[in-house]
């Protein structure tokens, strides 16, 4: 089979490139909107201000931190060493499966609704395994394993949201003086965002930079890290002024200004997270078929991850974002629960909580259930007659079809392949 191989060597890698790129593309246009609908929603960013800090935080996760999750995605769904024979099938499924979770991103996207990059890509290479192949070469209990982990991810990051907001509302807004009570326990939700986002960053993001810490140590120069957020936020508020004479809603602009910033830096590191988390979506699979080319046929040997893939896949990932991001980030900002910036933040910091909680663990979640969970949470803390029930019904559908879709796609595309090449 090697003689395949190097007859089409560069076409395949070309391919595979090209709708790795279609991914990543479809990625940042979904899923980067969980990161700052948020913050658009409660008006702590304008969409222009959002995508450029996505720019920057999710290109930074993708390209430090995204060899990590790559592995489970790659090696954990199907079970290559039944393929030795058949490398090149391998090869087709996993470009087929790029090709369909990318399209079917791009169809979500337009229509606004938030569904997982993770189940997209699982479901396409579900599809072209179990029809391509046979369905023995599926890992059942890995899928079942990422299928409990979208119903635990968000119950997770709800219940956590649902806490921090309540927590906010007891202490600072439904007191007699919310400013004050503001400047007394706001540094603390402060060194917590700098605490979670400094962890996640030095366990996730410096590992691929060659620095490994233990995570002792990590949690060490995280709270370090909290601590420095902590003086900075305490400073910020002290500063905050408050009229004796101003109506009592006033009190609520002025706290609110001081989680504006803890939302801005919430989402930096949510963007982060999330580049270092969900690039692997797209790089998993086109890390695999340049190892299965390169290698005219070999499966199996643990293969590196090129730099180039991994600036492909960054690079897809803010294409994406900026020029298609817009209408999912209306949806979680705008049209589950009306978000104020107090709001916003408890829903952030949750979700990235729970990210750093799984990719700790190395199970693939998906942000979109994780951050979708967490503004329900915070909806429910103010009861149920705040959540748009219409638009819930909408994205549960949407998640439902989003397996399936990436299914039946990938199938198409892997015969089409087939029939070309072979």
């Amino acid at each position: 089979m090697g003689d395949f191989f190097s007859e089409y060597q560069m076409i395949l890698i070309g391919l595979a490139a090209v709708f790795g790129l279609l991914m990543a593309f479809g990625i940042g246009a979904n899923d980067v909107a969980n990161a700052m609908g948020t913050s658009v929603g409660a008006k702590a960013l304008t969409v222009k201000q959002a995508i450029l800090i996505a720019m920057v935080f999710e290109f930074a996760g993708a390209f430090l931190a995204g060899g990590e999750v790559t592995s489970t995605i790659r090696k954990g769904i199907i079970d290559a060493s039944s393929m030795t024979d058949t490398p090149e099938l391998l090869v087709f499924g996993m470009m087929a499966s790029l090709l369909a979770a990318g399209i079917w991103l791009i169809i979500a996207s337009y229509f606004g609704w938030p569904v997982s990059t993770t189940h997209s890509i699982v479901g396409a290479i579900v599809g072209f395994a179990a029809v391509g192949i046979g369905m023995e070469v599926v890992q059942w209990a890995k899928v079942g394993s990422i299928v409990a982990s979208w119903v635990v991810s968000p119950l997770l990051s709800g219940t956590m949201a649902f806490m921090l907001f309540t927590s906010v509302q007891k202490l600072i807004l439904n007191t007699e003086n919310p400013l004050a009570n503001a400047r007394k326990y706001v540094p603390f939700y402060m060194f917590l965002a700098g605490f979670m986002i400094a962890l996640v960053t030095l366990l996730k993001g410096l590992k691929h930079v060659g620095i490994d810490l233990s995570f002792g140590q990590a949690v060490l120069i995280a709270i370090g890290i909290g601590a420095v957020v902590l003086i900075i936020g305490k400073i910020f508020i002290s500063r905050q002024k408050l009229e004796v004479s101003e109506d009592k809603d006033f009190h609520y602009a002025s706290v609110e200004k001081v989680f504006a910033v803890l939302m801005v830096v919430t989402a930096c590191g949510m963007a982060f997270a999330h580049g270092s988390n969900d690039v692997a979506n797209a790089i998993g699979p086109l890390a695999a078929v340049v190892s299965v080319v390169e290698s005219e046929g070999v499966i199996g040997a643990k293969s590196g991850l090129p730099i180039w893939i991994l600036l492909l896949g960054g690079g897809g990932i803010v294409l994406g974002l900026a020029l298609f991001g817009a209408p999912v980030m209306r949806t979680i900002g705008k049209k589950i629960t009306e978000l104020t910036p107090s709001r916003g933040f408890a829903a952030e910091l949750a979700a990235a909580t729970t990210v750093v909680i799984a990719s700790g663990t190395g199970i693939p979640v998906s942000t979109t259930h994780t951050l979708v969970g967490a503004v329900l949470g915070v909806g429910m803390a103010r009861g149920i007659a705040a959540l748009n029930l219409g638009v819930l019904k909408n994205i549960a559908v949407s998640w439902v079809v989003t397996l399936p879709a990436g299914a039946i796609l990938s199938m198409m595309f892997f015969f089409m392949l087939k029939g070309i090449f072979l």
